[in-house]
């Protein structure tokens, strides 16, 4: 299987899962379940070079997260903006029939969990033959109760290793949902596709046209950047955004399912990440700093702070540094609501933690108020920020741990633990880490205006302009 290549999907922005998930840290990012995050473990799951499609926000995690587990990618693709699946998959299929018209993509999203990787595997193998006998392949996953969350797909006329597929069926109510599990014909639509190219991009310009013309013209009209590819901004954002179920399957007579029992879940709630969490006794998951009498069957989690909880039954308590989510976990479909009203009153909780990531490493906020910020700022071993000014603010950095090379002006030097130095307002400045440990410092910002965008980079080795 030399041309069967993972095209991996990063756009989301998992808001179900705030606080702990939110735009520019969704949770594919995050490790929910495990050691590694979802996007690495999607990453691993098929032992080869995957294509990944992601936006701007996310490129350098993305990088970073792959290079953490020794994945190098074929691609890193940059959507400018969010235009749904179909084109997102459009553009990974145009870059694989360039160098090989009869590729294979396997087309999945980064935030699902697979727990049995075997059987995934497995199933993909049952998938080939079909994708090269001229089928859009998809797997459906074996019910394991009448989900609502879910859509569905109805089994038609036997294949070997699957069924031609009869019809997709949307998220049903209750009771649809209980009479499909019932009649053995349905799976849930897992979103997990095994695609040739050259037959996925003529279904698609048969029923969503102009999807691939404009996907081509912003491949064309993009540019390398670093270790990225940047698709064209104009001719992206011009395209209709569609699911690849809607552009494509919906309509297609040429798709394939091929039915699969994975531990498979797209982690799309709390009440998700509960039923794939380890519980106590009293059917509790308890993470971080939590201390729980008299409770059961809740979903209990802090980042940080000591949480407490008593005579709590089917309860969601999330405690990030900013933010704390108490629900009913019958009810976690509607944390979705919160996060629209927050965006609604303009308040940054909506899409943002405190913890800032930049291709150097990470910052974040301690403290601010009137005049003044506290940031604790991580720099990787071996990566240096841009070299800058601010017209607004001064800087104190005290280094807490490693060995900071710091450029003020025209003088270099190092600052070991425990030592400190002052970068006046206006003053060209570099900070950089040349140890092989992280370096962690305390900046204290102080001035008129402290906000991120008072930044005019002089020289950038990761090709960024003034903020």
């Amino acid at each position: 299987m030399t041309n069967l290549v993972p095209v991996i999907l990063s756009g989301g922005a998992g808001t179900r899962l705030w606080p702990l998930s939110r735009e520019l840290m969704p949770k594919q990012l995050l490790k929910l379940t495990g050691e590694r995050t979802l996007l690495q473990d999607t990453a691993l799951r098929l032992g080869a070079p995957p294509v990944v499609v992601c936006n701007h926000e996310h490129r350098f995690i993305v990088a970073e997260q792959l290079r953490e587990v020794g994945i190098e990618p074929r691609a890193v693709v940059i959507e400018p903006v969010g235009r749904n699946t179909a084109p997102a998959a459009a553009v990974a299929a145009l870059l694989l029939a360039d160098s090989d018209p009869d590729a294979l993509m396997l087309l999945m999203p980064s935030d699902h969990l697979i727990s049995d990787t075997a059987a995934f595997r497995h199933a993909v193998d049952l998938a080939v033959p079909l994708a090269r006998g001229g089928r859009l392949v998809t797997f459906g996953i074996q019910p394991t109760g009448p989900n609502t969350g879910y859509g569905y797909i109805k089994a038609g006329a036997a294949l070997p290793g699957g069924n031609m597929v009869e019809r997709f069926v949307e998220k049903p109510d209750l009771a649809t949902a209980e009479a499909y599990v019932a009649s053995g014909a349905y799976t849930w639509n897992s979103g997990i596709f095994l695609l040739p190219v050259a037959l996925f991009l003529s279904e698609l310009e048969a029923h969503a046209p102009g999807t691939v013309e404009g996907c081509r013209a912003a491949l064309a009209k993009g540019r390398n950047d670093m270790f990225f590819f940047r698709l064209d901004d104009e001719s992206f954002a011009a395209l209709n955004g569609q699911s690849i179920d809607y552009a494509v399957m919906e309509h297609s007579d040429r798709v394939a399912v091929v039915p699969v029992e994975m531990g498979w879940s797209d982690i799309g709630s709390w009440s998700a990440l509960w039923q794939e969490s380890p519980k106590d006794s009293d059917g509790n998951v308890v993470k971080g700093d939590v201390l729980v009498l008299e409770s059961s069957d809740c979903y209990l989690r802090s980042q940080g702070r000591l949480v407490t909880a008593i005579g709590l039954k089917g309860m969601v308590v999330v405690a990030t540094d900013d933010a704390v989510l108490v629900a009913d976990k019958s009810r976690d479909q509607e944390v979705k609501a919160i996060v629209d009203a927050l965006k609604r009153e303009g308040r940054p909780e909506a899409t943002q933690g405190t913890r800032g990531w930049r291709p150097w490493g990470w910052f974040q906020t301690v403290e601010q108020g009137e005049r003044f910020k506290v940031k604790h700022i991580h720099v990787d071993p071996g990566a240096k920020l841009s070299l800058q000014k601010h017209w607004h603010r001064s800087e104190h950095w005290v280094v807490v741990k490693g060995t900071a090379l710091v450029t003020c002006d025209d003088k270099s030097f190092v600052l070991r633990e425990n030592e400190s130095t002052f970068i006046p307002a206006g003053t060209p400045h570099r900070l950089e880490n040349p140890g092989k440990v992280p370096l962690r410092l305390i900046e204290v910002q102080s001035g008129e205006y402290v906000g991120e965008d008072d930044i005019v980079r002089l020289e950038d080795v990761y090709g960024r302009g003034a903020e």
